[in-house]
């Protein structure tokens, strides 16, 4: 099987999800990024090494092959493996055998191999930069993930599942998008593919204040895509009350902790003063709890009798 695809567009996703769904399930799924490895381990990590096989191969070593044995390895980015590896990968996907490196005894293969690239690989069979017959091979049964830009609805049907896994996650409600933030998150061409989608809804479910995803929470780059101007920014003074800035921080020296706990100690005092020492009625004022107002009195050395 040949998985062809713009790169973030969800091929190893949905190549365990065909393992996930076929009747080798319980068996390993391994992937393998060929164009992660260096070329010159690359034989090692995929078939495995005999003791002494090279300089630093001071034990046998089980290759990605072994370790699948039964289930799916997944050659994503075959593209870039070297024609010599090439034809190795041939032997196993035809006669269900390899080596280890360094070795001279013949292994068996009971694996699914499936294979991934960003690449056009009949340009690269033209090339002389593919083997033909392992494209012919891997292609019997092809499957091409188109980019995001191209698969309309599925945008949201995508963005809405990582939402709310992440918000799962993170044990918050889960979030939903307003009508105007749909339209731009459905607009946007999303040159990341699925990747770039599902960073985008993991940074929304821990910095969305909100249930409600607005424009207001969106990236810069999706609002000037749809030519959207961003909102104002929260105003400092809402009827007659004055946010604290960091230039209040600034003036007075203070880092964020020394600051927050000197507000609430002047909160305190008021609380306190304004219920004559009486801290039920303190607490009330506060919105917090008799013992939590107790707790944060201890602290400050300020409980009294």
């Amino acid at each position: 099987m040949l998985v062809t695809g713009e790169s973030g567009t969800g091929k190893e996703l949905l190549v365990r999800a065909l393992h996930a769904n076929s009747r080798r399930a319980g068996k390993p799924f391994v992937p393998v990024n060929c164009g992660a490895i260096p070329r010159e381990l690359l034989e090692s990590e995929l078939f495995g090494h005999e003791k002494g096989a090279f300089t630093s191969a001071v034990r046998t070593r089980q290759g990605r092959f072994e370790l699948a044995e039964g289930g799916t390895i997944f050659l994503d980015e075959i593209g870039e493996m070297d024609l010599s590896l090439q034809v190795k990968i041939l032997r196993a996907l035809q006669e269900k055998e390899y080596e280890r490196v360094g070795g001279d005894k013949t292994l068996k293969a009971d694996v699914r191999i499936v294979a991934a690239t960003n690449r056009d690989l009949e340009t690269e069979v033209a090339a002389g930069r593919f083997r033909e017959d392992l494209y012919y091979r891997l292609n019997v049964i092809p499957l091409h993930l188109p980019p995001l830009r191209e698969r309309g609805q599925d945008i949201l049907l995508l963005a809405e599942y990582f939402l709310s896994r992440f918000c799962r996650q993170k044990s918050r409600p889960t979030l939903t998008f307003s009508p105007e933030a749909r339209g731009l998150v459905l607009g946007y061409p999303w040159p990341g593919n699925v990747r770039e989608l599902e960073n985008f809804m993991e940074r929304l479910s821990i910095l969305c204040d909100s249930e409600v995803v607005g424009i207001e929470d969106l990236p810069r780059k999706i609002l000037d895509h749809a030519g959207v101007a961003p909102p104002p920014p929260v105003a400092y003074v809402e009827a007659g009350f004055r946010w604290p800035t960091l230039a209040d921080l600034a003036e007075r020296s203070m880092g964020l902790k020394e600051f927050m706990d000197t507000l609430e100690e002047k909160l305190l005092i008021e609380a306190l003063s304004k219920a004559s020492g009486v801290k039920n009625q303190a607490a009330e004022l506060l919105g917090i709890k008799r013992t939590t107002l107790i707790e944060k009195l201890k602290k400050r050395n300020m409980a009294g009798d």
